[in-house]
């Protein structure tokens, strides 16, 4: 276990912004993990938890306390069934399982950041979300000072969401256990019209596993969307905001709204979201409220291959990503109506 006094917290996360913590430990194993949790919350010192850092945006002061990098290692598989320890590198455990011809989590590939992060978010992408494989997340629960075990359900999964995003400072994520498919080499059913398209075969059928990935990985890179340390545009957290879900009474209002501001017969992108409600397009509605790919002039920038991502440009701070974040909100709501809601985790900062 690692200990670090007034240690930079940029390096660590995929924006490269943020300020130091007064304190930052590496902890390699779960008791680790544990033993610094309870340390902290026994002093009632403020802790941060980082993974890959992927889904971080840290206020330029910095964090005052403990930030504690869970980097446990760890990968158990037996069948269908795969366990990984929470430091584990995402994009590295979905290699495993598609050289081990398992399906489930292929068109998750090329996703930054650690597996212990994926059900706080329900990680999800062309048309697969973590949530349809998790069957357990072994964690450790801060209120009751016990390592728990819980369920699919009730892990209260949901698009983007769960119950550990709910209650932030309950649960610390160990492991993770997966359920995934033998289809004699195959993916799972393709979900998702760009990726069918990209491969050339009908929503909903499957195809060779390195072939799902390869396409996904080749999709992602080209929105800038797979980290390069030399892409600007990879300097990201992916996605900034989630896509809005709406009522049928917000949608009607919406569509109302896009007529009026982009012409009848325009519509805007719509998708089943469970009874009385419709998912849009967050990067639909920036590109149409005219934050186009590239817009800015300053250190943060959209990025040039995707309107859903905002970019450190090699020498933005966090309040010059905020700025920018803030300016595409309010346009979006003066355009639309509709007020988009930022996917990263904040620290010290807010919208």
């Amino acid at each position: 276990m690692q200990v670090l006094h007034d240690a930079p917290l940029a390096p660590l996360t995929t924006f490269r912004l943020g300020g130091p913590a007064t304190r930052l430990v590496t902890a390699t194993a779960d008791a680790e993990v544990i033993d610094v949790v309870r340390e902290a919350d026994a002093a009632g010192t403020p802790l941060l938890v980082i993974g890959g850092g992927s889904n971080l945006v840290i206020g330029d002061k910095g964090f005052e306390g403990t930030a504690l990098v869970v980097a446990t290692k760890g990968v158990e598989l037996t069948g269908g069934t795969l366990e990984l320890a929470a430091g584990e590198v995402w994009t590295d455990a979905v290699a495993r399982t598609i050289e081990a011809g398992l399906a489930g989590v292929e068109c998750l590939a090329g996703i930054p950041g650690s597996a212990g992060a994926t059900p706080i978010q329900n990680v999800g992408a062309y048309g697969q979300e973590v949530s349809s494989t998790i069957t357990e997340v072994i964690a450790y629960d801060r209120r009751s000072g016990e390592t728990v075990t819980l369920t699919n359900e009730e892990c209260a999964f949901s698009y983007r969401h769960s119950r550990f995003k709910s209650d932030p400072e309950r649960y610390v994520v160990l492991r993770v256990r997966f359920a995934l498919e033998d289809a004699d080499g195959l993916s799972a059913p393709i979900r998702y019209t760009e990726t069918a398209r990209a491969l050339g075969v009908e929503v909903g059928d499957r195809v060779p596993l390195a072939a799902a990935r390869e396409t996904v990985l080749k999709l992602r890179a080209g929105k800038g969307m797979v980290l390069d340390a030399e892409d600007h545009d990879t300097w990201s957290a992916g996605s900034f905001f989630t896509n809005p879900i709406l009522s049928d009474e917000q949608f009607a209002a919406f569509r109302a709204r896009v007529g009026e501001r982009l012409g009848d017969g325009v519509e805007p992108p719509a998708y089943p979201a469970g009874e009385g409600h419709t998912k849009t397009s967050a990067a639909w509605l920036i590109d149409k409220a005219g934050f186009t790919k590239g817009y800015g002039s300053g250190p943060a920038r959209i990025s040039t291959k995707h309107t859903l991502a905002l970019t450190n440009r090699g020498a933005a701070t966090t309040e010059d990503l905020l700025a920018l974040a803030r300016e595409v909100v309010a346009g979006v709501r003066e355009a639309f109506g509709i007020t988009l809601v930022n996917e990263p985790v904040t620290v010290g900062v807010s919208l």
